[in-house]
């Protein structure tokens, strides 16, 4: 859940498995432009003429979350009426695997959106999406995704490009200058001397050429679950546009938009599982479908350097300040989703779905959202908190998503810290308790161990792997467990400011202790009902 995907990726994240690994069936055709009409009745499809489309937006991190979100609302706005000037570029980061599914379809693909009836009985809704009007891989065509940027009819680049993906320091908020990328990138200093490899360094180089050529600024939008996620990239785009050159930084500053927006979709990961269901419902093969919940939500603020689409006709909330959603979505959904993720896999427990069946998981939620989460949240006009808590839980456990708790687990050096613990520091600075998000923290520390309560291992997928090994190393020679849990906190990434503090540091001993001797679902039942 963009988490964003969700997490994005649901949020967007490690990308699936290779779309080679699922070889068309002999019998099927590729889904193609000249096949449309030869679709099932009730499959949606592109009812516009797509020669008509014009590259207004290029997006940054061409993953799932990306299609079943960017692209479903745009195709949405599409067919509302609105403006086909806003087709997409999409950008893929790091692997071609997406532009080698897509491309032979000429960039269409399906969104199938699931979920079950009144019985239980998983159902889908198919739709071909049309609005992706061109790809470029970035390793091998970075010049291209430059020019892309430059390019006068682009008037949006936006992101998905997951937390890590930003050369954040979550704790600080800096722009991590020593990350190999950006350090390459700094060293370079301008596109007219090399090409970029960063995320950061890409969008400012593009942003030069423009600059240069006399272009018209853009809006650079964040889809991505970051706190205040448009001011976060602008910040550290004008970071590193200084140390390059002062004029630019002056430009984006004056002209370019940074506009913060509220991103929420559950969207799995593709398997060739989803490849043979939606290639059986269309009689057509496709090469990277894409499987999302129904549900979809989105509050984008409405400051934008040079237009957009009608997203407003595929029902975007557009406002002026985006900052309560954002918080309601990083701390009750994706802190929800993670505290999920952490505690289920220890458990044993696959995915979302089998998760949140557990009833010492449903009430643990339940308890945790109501009790702590909720008194640290914004007011929001018109919002039923306890409806909102009974549709995400209903939302958790649709049996139609097989969304794996691994998945959401990756990358939880990054995530932490907005999702869980700007929740704590919060309440610890209003003197409040914090028993169950301190459970919820205890359970990635305890999955850091890379071994469930079954005895089977799994890798531990974060980009600061070795430095958590490390520091866990290095607590372990503490001689109590409230010394490990202390010493472990000064891993300044994800603690920051709350390094040592002695609340955090009990509530987390306590947890951990329950963790390991008596297992996650007795610790469950237990913190549910802690006063």
């Amino acid at each position: 859940m963009n988490a964003a995907a969700t997490d994005a990726d649901t949020e967007p994240g490690a990308p699936p498995p290779a779309p080679t690994a699922a070889p068309r069936p002999a019998a099927l055709p590729r889904l193609h432009p000249s096949n449309l009409a030869g679709l099932p009745p009730e499959v949606a499809r592109p009812r516009y003429e797509r020669n008509e489309l014009r590259p207004g937006i290029v997006h940054l991190g061409l993953g799932s979350f990306a299609r079943a979100f960017l692209g479903a609302y745009n195709e949405t706005a599409i067919h509302a009426g609105g403006e086909p000037h806003f087709g997409i570029v999409g950008v893929s980061l790091r692997s071609p695997a997406v532009r080698d599914a897509l491309a032979p379809q000429a960039g269409l693909y399906t969104l199938a959106e699931r979920d079950a009836d009144e019985e239980g009985r998983p159902r889908q809704r198919l739709r071909v999406i049309g609005n992706l009007v061109g790809q470029i891989v970035g390793p091998e065509d970075p010049r291209g995704v430059l020019e892309a940027i430059a390019a006068p009819a682009t008037r949006i680049v936006s992101l998905t490009v997951t937390e890590k993906g930003y050369a954040l320091d979550p704790a600080s908020g800096r722009l991590r200058e020593e990350q190999p990328d950006i350090a390459h990138d700094l060293r370079v200093g301008t596109p007219l001397l090399g090409s970029p490899k960063s995320t950061i360094g890409t969008l400012v180089f593009g942003l030069e050429l423009r600059r240069v050529r006399g272009m018209p600024p853009v809006t650079l939008l964040s889809l991505d679950n970051l706190p205040h996620n448009g001011r976060t990239l602008q910040s550290l785009v004008l970071a590193f546009a200084r140390r390059s050159h002062e004029a630019l930084a002056d430009w984006i500053e004056a002209r370019c938009t940074f506009p913060c927006s509220m991103v929420d979709r559950i969207v799995p990961a593709t398997t060739d599982a989803d490849r043979d269901n939606v290639a059986a419902a269309l009689g057509r093969f496709d090469a990277w479908p894409v499987p999302a919940e129904p549900y979809c939500h989105w509050v984008v603020e409405d400051r934008f350097a040079a237009g957009r689409p009608d997203w407003h006709l595929a029902g975007a909330r557009l406002v002026a300040d985006a900052t309560p959603w954002e918080q309601l979505k990083l701390r009750a959904v994706n802190g929800s989703h993670s505290a999920v993720a952490y505690l289920g896999a220890m458990a044993g427990w696959k995915t979302v779905h089998e998760a949140i069946a557990q009833p010492e998981m449903r009430r643990f939620v339940q308890a945790m959202l109501a009790e702590e989460v909720a008194p640290t949240l914004p007011p929001l006009p018109g919002l039923d908190f306890g409806r909102y808590v009974q549709g995400l839980l209903q939302r958790f456990g649709n049996p139609a998503l097989a969304h794996r708790l691994q998945q959401i687990a990756m990358d939880g050096s990054h995530k932490l810290p907005q999702r869980l613990l700007a929740t704590i520091e919060q309440r610890l600075a209003a003197g409040l308790p914090i028993a169950r998000l301190a459970l919820a923290v205890a359970g990635w520390m305890h999955y850091l161990r890379g071994i469930d309560e079954w005895g089977r291992p799994y890798v531990i997928d974060d980009p600061q792997a070795a430095a958590l090994a490390a520091a866990r190393a290095e607590a372990e020679r503490e001689p109590t467990l409230h010394d490990r849990v202390a010493a472990f906190t000064h891993f300044a990434p994800v603690f920051g400011d709350l390094a040592g503090h002695a609340t955090l540091v009990d509530a987390l001993t306590r947890a951990l202790a329950s963790l390991q001797s008596t297992g996650v679902r007795f610790s469950l039942a237990r913190w549910a009902s802690v006063e």
